[in-house]
C-alpha cells in the first residue's frame, strides 16, 4: 500500500511545503499525529479553528443544520444566513453582509464595491485602491495585486491593474497624487502575512481623516486578525474607527469556510441583483457554525483572550533568544536570534505546533486554549529560542 506521503506528492498539486506530520484527530487544542504523538497546537489552522477541534457546541449547531439541510444556494431564504448577518451587523454597526467562501474572496467583493461605489459617484476614472506595503490580501490575480509584497507579484503578470502600495507612514499620505481617483484604501490593521505587525494608531488616525477628507472608502480586512483573535471583535476597533467596509473569514466559520463582506450605510446598497454571487456563499451548515462561534465572543471572552495574549508576551520578553514580540491578542509573532524555523522544527519536535511569518515563529493558538495548556507550551517555546 501507498503511504501518505507519497499519494500526496504524486496527486497533490506541489504548493505547499507540508511539516512531516500526518494529522489524524485531535480535541480542543490537543492535536494527534499517525503515530499516536500529541501536539499543543498553537496554530489553529492559520486562525481558522476559533475554538479548537471537535468543540462540542460547534459541533452540535453544525449537526443540527445538516439534519434540517445542508445547500440551497442563495436563490431561496435560509435562517442560518439571515440570524448571521444580524449578529454581524449589530456588533460592528454596518448595515448589510454579502457571504462568501474565504478571505480572498471577501476582500475581492470589498473591492468591487468600492470601485462600483466610485465610479458611479466620481466617474469611471475613479477606481485606484491603495493599500499598504507588507500587506496581505489574498491569491487570486486582483487580491495579489492588492498585496503590498513585490515577491508575491513575480511570476503571475500581469496582474489586475489599479493598485497603488504606499508605506504605513502619515508623510506618504501627503505623497499621494490626485486623490479625486482613489476608489478606497484597503488595510490590515495588524499585517499577518507580512510579519504580524500592528500599524501604527497615529498613521491609521491620519489615514482616516484623508479618507474622510477626500470622501474615499476604507476597506480594513480582518481576515486574519477578526473574529476575536486580537482581543476584540475585529482588530480595527482598537483604533477607534469606523470603516465603510470590512472583510473577514478564517474564524468565523470556525474551521468551515466563510468569508463574509460587512458594508456601511454609505455602500449598503450599492450591489443591486446580478451585481455579485457565489453559490456556496452563505451555506446553512456554514453560518450556523459561525452563528454558534460568534454567540459565545462577548466581552468576557474577549478579555480572556487579551489575559492570555498578556500572559506569553509577559513570559516570552526577555527571555534568552527572543529578541521582539509583535501582535496583538492571540495574533503575535516572536523575532528570534535563530532562524525561526529551527525553533519550529524544535518546537514540533517537543509537541508544540508553530507556524511562521516571514522571519519570525507565529502563535495562532485556538482562542478558548485552557490557561494550563498554554504555559506549557510557552515553556517548550521559550527553550526552543535558546542560544
Amino acid at each position: 500500500m501507498v503511504d501518505l506521503k507519497t499519494l500526496d506528492r504524486t496527486y497533490v498539486a506541489n504548493t505547499y511545503a507540508r511539516f512531516p506530520v500526518e494529522i489524524v484527530s485531535g480535541k480542543g487544542s490537543i492535536l494527534v499525529d499517525s503515530n499516536g504523538k500529541e501536539y499543543i497546537d498553537m496554530g489553529s489552522g492559520i486562525a481558522v479553528n476559533s475554538f479548537g477541534i471537535g468543540d462540542e457546541q460547534w459541533k452540535n449547531a453544525i449537526i443540527e443544520q445538516l439534519g434540517k439541510v445542508h445547500h440551497t444556494s442563495n436563490l431561496y431564504y435560509t435562517e442560518p444566513c439571515a440570524v448571521l448577518a444580524k449578529m454581524l451587523c449589530e456588533r460592528t454597526d454596518m448595515k448589510k453582509v454579502f457571504f462568501s467562501n474565504s478571505g480572498a474572496e471577501a476582500n475581492e467583493c470589498g473591492i468591487k464595491v468600492a470601485r462600483k461605489y466610485a465610479a458611479e459617484k466620481r466617474g469611471k476614472d475613479c477606481y485606484t485602491i491603495v493599500t499598504l506595503n507588507n500587506s496581505f490580501h489574498g491569491r487570486t490575480l486582483t487580491t495579489l495585486a492588492a498585496t503590498g509584497q513585490e515577491h508575491y507579484h513575480e511570476l503571475f503578470q500581469p496582474l489586475t491593474p489599479g493598485f497603488v502600495h504606499i508605506e504605513a507612514e502619515t508623510e506618504a499620505l501627503k505623497k499621494l497624487n490626485q486623490p479625486e481617483k482613489i476608489a478606497a484604501f484597503m488595510i490590515e490593521c495588524v499585517q499577518g502575512e507580512g510579519g504580524v505587525i500592528p500599524l501604527q494608531a497615529e498613521f491609521v488616525q491620519a489615514l482616516t481623516a484623508f479618507a474622510k477628507q477626500h470622501d474615499i472608502l476604507l476597506i480594513v480586512d480582518e481576515v486574519q486578525a477578526g473574529n476575536g483573535r486580537t482581543g476584540k471583535l475585529y482588530s480595527y476597533m482598537h483604533y477607534g474607527i469606523q470603516p465603510d467596509i470590512v472583510t473577514t473569514a478564517k474564524g468565523l466559520g470556525g474551521g468551515l469556510p466563510l468569508g463574509a463582506t460587512l458594508l456601511n450605510e454609505k455602500v449598503e446598497c450599492v450591489l443591486g441583483h446580478g451585481d455579485h454571487g457565489s453559490t456556496f456563499g452563505g451555506n446553512p451548515v456554514c453560518c450556523a457554525g459561525a452563528v454558534n462561534i460568534l454567540s459565545r465572543m462577548d466581552e468576557k471572552f474577549l478579555a480572556e483572550v487579551q489575559e492570555k495574549s498578556n500572559t506569553i508576551i509577559n513570559s516570552l520578553s526577555g527571555a534568552e533568544g527572543v529578541e521582539a514580540i509583535s501582535g496583538l491578542g492571540l495574533m503575535l509573532g516572536i523575532q528570534t536570534k535563530k532562524p525561526a524555523a529551527e525553533v519550529i522544527a524544535y518546537c514540533r519536535e517537543n509537541g508544540v505546533l508553530c507556524l511562521s511569518a516571514k522571519d519570525k515563529v507565529r502563535l495562532l493558538p485556538p482562542l478558548n486554549i485552557p490557561m494550563e495548556i498554554l504555559e506549557k507550551a510557552i515553556t517548550v517555546i521559550k527553550d526552543g529560542c535558546k542560544v
